[in-house]
């Protein structure tokens, strides 16, 4: 479908349930998408609108209904959480219901003591503010965004549940929490009458921790759900750095990934990585986004895009048969958790 630059007539297609299937996040009731789609980059001011726009519309003609962003998320800062309010106020507006919103608060976004951290103050201001950004009343699932170590712990949580007590949010959530913290939070959010829905954590052939470190294992016995992020490590998990670093790619122009590593190992243990892809008839970042869903607690992965071809090509991935467990042995042996990371 074609969403032309002065067309606000946009109709959702009338399949799009049929093309994604939907996971439970924990014990709740609420069903996911097994892909999410993340405004973390390029939907700031430094892309333009529209395509921005016919990314978003079409992630959602695709079965896509949960959209992930935070406050800090630009740039500037709330950009994104703007300009998503943009299509959601015309194109989206008829279907608002069928939309999972997330937001996020808790990173800094300012200089301000008040404008970081996980204090009551510093949530409920920026939920305020993100409600205006996106032009709702309410978010389906406000997270905290990363853990305060200086903040009470059951202040967190008090701001958390006000979220959803004075209706401005139907779930919560957390991010980059470690276990021991994830449960402890999740027991009082438990004492306070609204339970964790998610944590949202990153997780890749190339980053295990959440199975290493158990956090996998607690989303289950704690019964919320794990959405994952960089499931693609920053593109690591792609054929894009085999023989060289495109001038275009994130690795030339990202604080978020460092040429430094795409060293040998990295392209050695990735040329690897794709053969097995390859004999599947996929392409890697196919494989390893397949890889992040194979777990059960996992309930959607994260994915970005900066096309729609490139969305189309990622959500493709649910095409393929389940991996073998000849072929999970071999992803283990390639997929060495650390490379091309700094961990």
């Amino acid at each position: 479908m074609s969403y032309g630059p002065f067309d606000l007539t946009y109709t959702a297609a009338a399949d799009r349930y049929e093309k994604v299937p939907y996971r439970r996040s924990g014990a709740s009731g609420l069903d996911l998408p097994a892909f999410s789609f993340g405004l973390w980059q390029k939907f700031g001011t430094d892309y333009p609108f529209e395509t921005q726009r016919e990314i978003i519309l079409h992630a959602f003609d695709l079965g896509i209904t949960h959209f992930d962003n935070a406050d800090r998320y630009g740039p500037p800062h709330r950009a994104a959480q703007k300009n998503f309010g943009r299509v959601l106020a015309t194109d989206l507006a008829p279907y608002r219901d069928e939309i999972v919103l997330a937001t996020k608060a808790g990173n800094p976004i300012g200089p301000s003591p008040y404008l970081r951290g996980g204090s009551r103050k510093s949530l409920l201001n920026s939920l305020e503010h993100s409600l205006r950004d996106l032009g709702t009343d309410y978010v389906d699932i406000f997270y905290h965004h990363s853990p305060d170590p200086g903040t009470p712990l059951e202040e967190t949580v008090s701001a958390l549940a006000a979220a959803v007590q004075q209706g401005k949010a139907l779930y919560v959530g957390i991010s980059n929490y470690l276990p021991e913290r994830t449960h402890e939070i999740a027991e009082l959010l438990r004492a306070a009458g609204v339970p964790l829905l998610i944590h949202q954590t990153r997780y890749s052939v190339y980053d295990r921790r959440p199975e290493q470190n158990g956090l996998l294992d607690l989303a289950r016995q704690d019964g919320f759900g794990a959405i994952v992020y960089s499931p693609l490590a920053q593109g690591l998990l792609t054929d894009k750095y085999l023989d060289h670093i495109p001038a275009e790619a994130r690795a030339a122009n990202s604080t978020f990934l460092s040429p430094d590593v795409i060293d040998e190992t990295y392209r050695r243990r990735t040329a690897e990585l794709d053969k097995i892809a390859a004999a599947r008839g996929q392409s890697l970042a196919q494989l390893a986004l397949q890889w992040v869903l194979r777990r059960p607690e996992v309930t959607s992965a994260l994915i970005g895009a900066s096309s729609t071809a490139q969305l189309d090509h990622n959500i493709a991935a649910l095409q393929f048969p389940d991996l073998t467990d000849d072929e999970l042995a071999l992803i283990d042996e390639h997929g060495i958790h650390g490379t091309g990371l700094n961990l």
